[in-house]
């Protein structure tokens, strides 16, 4: 494998942590504080990667409250934020089976990191939690840059703290849930894996393939066998 990789990033949130039972646990709270009805659970995961005005806003429509102002919306949003930033890692998880990835590549000398649309000061606590900081060769989060994902800029960020140059991307691998993920990765010039068990819409499920990623992975035992299988990665 290290004939080819020479690092694989991820993203965060539905891809390489499974974070949403803390956002459906938080949402919930706020629902119970205004007497309201909590959406379900898996339409709270659906938009989980569309950050927390998406699942505040999903909150609002789904008890009607559809004349909010702005300033009201970005009151719910902070309480939102606030809240995950006091609990945030309750339930929050690696996905199954991506111990051993993580394990397989730092046993091979292949550093790995994440790109992530996450605020700075929420993911470092996430990692943090979950004892991952050490682990994490390189963190990119959209404080980093002045155009986060769907741009290209992170990804660029991310090789050059992995002092690998532009040219080299084609050995760095990108997995993600999102489509913005895969342009990100594409634009870059990295080969990209789709995580298509992350928190995707079901009227996305059947677009995916238009999507262009190198790989689509349906579980995370799929990717497990992906990354861990060094023929796979002969086309680099």
């Amino acid at each position: 494998m290290t004939n080819f990789v020479k690092a694989v990033l991820f993203d965060l949130d539905g891809t390489l942590i499974d974070t949403a039972a803390d956002f459906v646990r938080i949402i919930g709270k706020m629902s119970d504080e205004n007497n309201w009805l909590a959406p379900a659970e898996s339409d709270i995961r659906e938009q989980v990667s569309a950050g927390a005005s998406a699942m505040v806003q999903l909150m609002l429509r789904y008890n009607q409250q559809s004349e909010v102002t702005e300033e009201t919306l970005l009151a719910f949003r902070q309480q939102f934020l606030d809240d995950y930033e006091a609990d945030i890692c309750v339930d929050s998880c690696l996905f199954d089976n991506l111990q051993e990835v993580l394990a397989f590549l730092e046993s091979n000398q292949v550093p790995w990191g994440i790109v992530t649309n996450k605020p700075r000061y929420l993911a470092e606590q996430l990692l943090e939690k979950m004892q991952l900081t050490e682990r994490c060769t390189v963190l990119v989060c959209p404080d980093d840059v002045s155009r986060p994902k769907p741009d290209p800029e992170p990804m660029y960020l991310a090789l050059e703290k992995l002092g690998i140059p532009r040219g080299g991307a084609a050995s760095v691998l990108y997995v993600g849930d999102h489509i913005r993920d895969i342009e990100a990765g594409k634009a870059a010039g990295m080969p990209t894996i789709l995580a298509a068990y992350g928190y995707i819409p079901p009227q996305d499920q059947k677009t995916l393939k238009k999507w262009g990623a190198t790989y689509i992975v349906e579980t995370p035992m799929q990717l497990n066998q992906l990354l861990l299988s060094s023929g796979k990665f002969d086309y680099l």
